[in-house]
């Protein structure tokens, strides 16, 4: 089977998106693997999957697989690369869309800048909402990893997120803990993983291990998780400048009630056939 596709990138955190809006197209798990494969495929941190939307005012929906075929709930790297292929695709009228994801709408706005500002929604701290197995909701979590304690906050962007506050995310321990907790029944879904460093109240520093993927340049979802925390934690004010391995993403939010939002770039890096 011949599939087209365009490699996209927001950050450095890289995909491969398919557009299945006119002709349905399944992937199995190994396929995907394959797309994602850096030597045998195209290689990618997610595969991004466009299709028709039913959804009232949605310009397309959107799915999401990990590296390792496994599929995502949310990526906001993913979602502004969409809005971007859209766009460039005929398929937007002026700078406003919505695109569907798991039966619910999300807002995008193309920017003069060639970014995308994304509605992600309100953060969602519940630990049902991860899911997070634990006695009560709180503000901070504690764990004991490798004869260390741990300390960090939970929250759902549209998927799960653990953030650690550390000192240098320089020498923050990302694939060693990050891997550790995937397998942890505290997280019985897996989880992101944040490893957040304050330099003031409008910037951090970050680096996210995304579950199925291990660590990349840049993770969306994970900027509004930690920035999230940082504002429920006292330590944020309410823009805040995220700085990735990939580049900056600015993202504001205003607390409980309102709505996180998220802006940053989207490239088309090559289009091409592979064989599957």
């Amino acid at each position: 089977m011949r599939v087209p596709f365009t490699k996209m990138q927001g950050l450095g955190n890289d995909f491969v998106l398919l557009d299945a809006r006119r002709a349905p197209l399944e992937l199995t798990p190994g396929q995907l693997r394959h797309l994602a494969d850096r030597r045998y495929g195209v290689g990618c941190d997610q595969v991004l999957q466009i299709q028709a939307s039913s959804f009232a005012g949605a310009a397309a929906r959107y799915r999401v697989f990990n590296a390792d075929g496994s599929p995502a709930q949310h990526c906001g790297n993913g979602v502004r690369c969409v809005a971007h292929y859209l766009n460039a695709h005929g398929a937007v009228s002026g700078r406003d869309l919505v695109i569907e994801l798991g039966g619910r709408g999300y807002a995008l706005r193309l920017e003069d800048d060639a970014t995308v500002t994304v509605d992600m929604g309100e953060p969602d701290f519940e630990p049902a909402a991860l899911p997070l197995v634990t006695g009560a909701r709180a503000e901070r979590y504690a764990l004991t990893h490798a004869g260390r304690d741990w300390v960090f906050g939970a929250v759902s962007m549209g998927n799960p997120h653990a953030v650690f506050e550390v000192p240098d995310v320089a020498t923050a321990p990302v694939a060693e803990l990050g891997a550790w907790l995937q397998q942890q029944p505290q997280f019985p879904e897996r989880v992101n993983v944040g490893f957040m460093q304050v330099l003031d109240a409008g910037r951090i520093r970050l680096r996210v291990f995304e579950r199925g993927t291990g660590e990349t340049p840049a993770c969306g979802t994970g900027a509004c998780g930690a920035v999230a925390v940082g504002v429920r934690w006292g330590l944020l004010g309410a823009r805040v400048v995220v700085e990735l391995t990939g580049g900056e993403l600015t993202i504001a939010w205003d607390g409980p009630g309102k709505c996180l939002w998220m802006r940053g770039p989207a490239v088309s890096v090559f289009e091409g056939n592979i064989e599957l």
